[in-house]
């Protein structure tokens, strides 16, 4: 069962500091622009601590983590944070603009800690592999601050959306304690939910959900990391330590508001590739529709009409292709698996749900067999780059950085759930949860 509390936030004192000027995206979003953008609007701000600079003449007694920990304490002291007096779960909403489209949407959900659970236990699951980079990086800041600063990012499936109502109630009648606009034109807005008798339906209807990780994976494991540290440190287990938790915001599957971006491949480097070779390989599995154009004025119209045949075939296990020049000849392509294809042929080392994922089958049924990108090479990023923009993945291909794109259809949350659930996970950059969660929203002091 899982096993939430409310916790007593520190959060930026709006006497001090403007939520705007102070307030971060999460640290794995923050480019170098963004944190050079950071640091000039405030001294304040949270970029200090979520992704400091480094410098040449940093040392073992000044560096990125000493730096922060100096901040956040720095910060209590004078006030610039402060701690709730009440221990309580805090409403968050999201109003965004939906990537792709012309409409705004708002993802509702709320901020609470939950005990760290193994994976082997059965309540927390992972959805995707992580690396052990970022997971090294995140654990040094946690044991120089002994404070979590960004969110995890938590799902639930609850058809009958108790928490929900609650939620709407409290929003409705409310003004949110914060509210910023960030530079995705997303609004956050906050409120602060103390009252017992909420907290304790909350946590009623929580207890029995299993909780998948939609976005953090690497943080989650740091949190597992550092508590098992503690643990040693304290030579036994205090469930009632604040570390035994991570802070979390938690996102009803069934509620609205959740949106699943795809995560585009685009491949180089390779030798001698052909788009004509690789097009006969395919031929057994997929059917192709071709867009073709011979000038800038049809390519317009050859994408939008290429995109919108990709979103079309979705559940018939679509592709869409985008090749570098084959001499004077331009043209995207959509590939669908045709009726009857044996996947248990094409993907035999793969479980029947991970059959059903398009990123399984890109990866495995064509990169791997056909261009000889190998789980190896993925992980080097040796061939293969992301992105989450389509038109960006295909301009690649346009100005000669890649020889090929691969655009995928979004994942369903509810595959996402089934996968994680199960036990099983899908290859890295699967999913894109948007928008991202803001740090320094709430902060979470481990250590007293």
């Amino acid at each position: 069962m899982a096993q939430l509390q409310p916790f007593r936030a520190f959060r930026y004192n709006p006497e001090r500091v403007s939520f705007q000027q102070v307030l971060t995206q999460p640290y794995d979003k923050i480019s170098t622009e963004m944190q050079s953008k950071y640091y000039a609007a405030d001294p304040h701000n949270l970029i200090t601590v979520e992704k400091g600079r480094a410098f040449p003449t940093d040392n073992p007694d000044n560096n990125v983590y000493t730096r922060a920990s100096a901040a956040v304490n720095d910060w209590i002291q004078k006030r610039v944070l402060v701690q709730d007096p009440t221990p309580s779960f805090y409403a968050y909403s999201q109003e965004f603009p939906v990537p792709g489209t012309r409409q705004r949407a708002t993802r509702h959900g709320f901020i609470g800690l939950a005990k760290l659970e193994e994976y082997s236990a059965g309540i927390v699951f992972r959805h995707e592999h992580t690396l052990s980079g970022p997971k090294a990086d995140r654990l040094e800041l946690l044991r120089h601050t002994n404070t979590h600063t960004g969110q995890l990012f938590m799902l639930y499936s609850d058809p009958a959306r108790k928490i929900d109502q609650i939620l709407l109630e409290v929003e409705t009648h409310n003004a949110p304690a914060t509210e910023i606009r960030d530079e995705y034109d997303v609004v956050h807005r906050l409120w602060v939910i103390s009252d017992p008798q909420r907290v304790a339906e909350i946590q009623k209807a929580m207890t029995d959900q299993k909780l998948v990780i939609a976005d953090g994976h690497h943080r989650y494991e740091t949190a597992l990391n550092y508590r098992n540290e503690l643990r040693s440190r304290a030579g036994k287990t205090d469930p009632d330590a604040v570390y035994e938790n991570a802070m979390m915001t938690f996102v009803n599957t069934r509620s609205e508001g959740l949106v699943i971006l795809p995560t585009h491949r685009v491949v180089a480097n390779l030798q001698d590739f052909s788009w004509n070779k690789m097009l006969s390989q395919l031929e057994p599995w997929f059917s192709s529709e071709v867009f073709s154009f011979s000038s800038e004025a049809e390519k317009t119209e050859a994408r939008n009409k290429f995109l919108t045949r990709l979103t079309e075939l979705r559940s018939q296990r679509a592709i869409g292709v985008y090749p570098t020049a084959q001499s004077a000849k331009r043209a995207l392509y959509v590939l669908s698996l045709r009726p009857g294809a044996d996947l248990t042929r094409l993907l035999p080392d793969r479980s029947a749900l991970q059959r059903q994922l398009d990123v399984v089958l890109l990866h495995e049924g064509i990169l791997q067999p056909l261009l000889g990108i190998t789980p190896q090479s993925v992980a080097k990023e040796a061939n293969l780059t992301y992105e989450r923009e389509a038109a960006a993945a295909l301009d690649a291909v346009d100005r000669g950085a890649a020889q090929i794109a691969f655009l995928l259809n979004p994942v369903d949350v509810e595959e996402v759930m089934t996968v994680a659930t199960t036990g099983e996970v899908m290859p890295q950059k699967s999913t894109d949860f948007f928008p991202k969660l803001m740090s320094g929203i709430t902060m979470c002091r481990l250590i007293d």
